[in-house]
């Protein structure tokens, strides 16, 4: 960080990634609690679409976070590809108007990393997108597989590191715990 970032407020961003849990969990509190002080939250799902949520039930009956979710599903269970990409650039547009609106101090981009990782969008998009938001705003990146330039623009860098997990031996995800 430059000494010009250091001596003014400037909105973070903020990259929760690797391969265990806790992601999205971490950005939902984040987004929680940007909203209990007052900032006006926007949260963005790239990924998950195909069933109601925990966190969608609650944060949009909450009504101090505007919430959206714009995926299919978990794309490596989906055989329609174009709908996938389709999908998620309809999401990316979404999101680059509402990080360059500058009507939100905090947006959440949930699961944006896999948009990187799978080509659908190119990775200077985001990196551009970073360089450009207007400096007040707080952004929130997460998913897994970060990109090293995403890591580097970056203020903020959390990587979720799995040690154990219950669907290694064979327990399925269970609603209220993963999603």
């Amino acid at each position: 960080m430059d000494i010009e970032k250091k001596n003014t407020f400037v909105g973070l961003v903020i990259v929760n990634t690797g391969d265990g849990k806790g992601k999205t969990t971490s950005a939902i509190g984040q987004a929680i609690r940007a909203a209990g002080n007052g900032f006006k939250v926007c949260f963005i799902q790239f990924i998950k679409g195909k069933w109601l949520t925990g966190e969608a039930k609650l944060l949009r009956g909450l009504d101090l976070i505007e919430f959206h979710t714009m995926g299919t599903g978990f794309t490596w269970l989906s055989e329609d590809k174009i709908e996938i990409i389709a999908k998620g650039r309809e999401a990316w547009k979404l999101a680059e108007q509402k990080v360059m609106s500058g009507s939100y101090d905090l947006v959440v981009l949930d699961e944006l990393t896999y948009l990187i990782s799978y080509q659908i969008i190119p990775e200077d998009s985001l990196l551009e997108l970073i360089r450009k938001k207007p400096a007040a705003v707080h952004l929130v990146i997460t998913g897994r597989g970060a990109s090293s330039g995403l890591i580097d623009a970056a203020d903020l860098v959390t990587e979720m590191k799995q040690i154990k997990h219950p669907y290694k031996e064979g327990i399925k995800a269970q609603k209220g715990i993963e999603f």
